[in-house]
């Protein structure tokens, strides 16, 4: 039997080992830039799921745990989420229910605790966006967001209605 030319041939298949490694790979600026997905994505690379977990949890200067990360996490939640309906804090349906600080405190919404509740449960024209949000019809048809979004996004929106709704970057994921 003669033997193809080296061109010809097809390529070696790579040790298992190897595939493995490949298929776990995992940059520290992807797991940063969100703790959940990072260990959804990184599941087979236990150690780096360990670390990051552990990291978020004890390391003050840890990405997740700084409040830069947590504010551009909201900004690109709220752009992802809510900037269809509150662009610059405002509100196209309601025009009296805006994000204004004025507007949140007259409608007893001027807490984080409060923002958190309208957006996981909804209120009037305001759908719920949480994952256990009830009645059905109060409730968004699109993607659910998970508890941990929501009080990023709370936080968020209550920033910047105390700053007056500064400008978004729009560099954020």
């Amino acid at each position: 039997m003669h033997q193809l030319p080296l061109a010809a041939r097809p390529p070696a298949p790579r040790p298992r080992s190897f595939q493995r490694r490949a298929a776990c790979r995992c940059s520290l600026k992807q797991a940063s830039a969100s703790l959940a997905v990072a260990v959804r994505q990184c599941a087979a690379a236990p150690l780096l799921a360990a670390t990051l977990l552990l990291g978020a949890a004890a390391c003050p200067d840890f990405p997740a745990a700084t409040p830069a990360f947590a504010q551009s996490r909201g900004a690109a939640l709220f752009q992802k989420a809510c900037i269809g309906c509150h662009d610059t804090g405002g509100n196209i349906l309601q025009p009296g229910a805006t994000l204004s600080m004025k507007d949140l405190e007259r409608n007893g919404v001027a807490t984080e605790e409060e923002i958190y509740n309208i957006t996981y449960y909804g209120k009037g024209r305001m759908p719920g966006y949480g994952e256990k949000c009830t009645p059905r019809g109060q409730c968004t048809f699109g993607p659910r967001l998970p508890e941990e979004d929501i009080k990023m996004l709370a936080a968020f929106v209550k920033s910047q209605a105390e700053n007056g709704w500064p400008k978004i970057d729009s560099d954020v994921e």
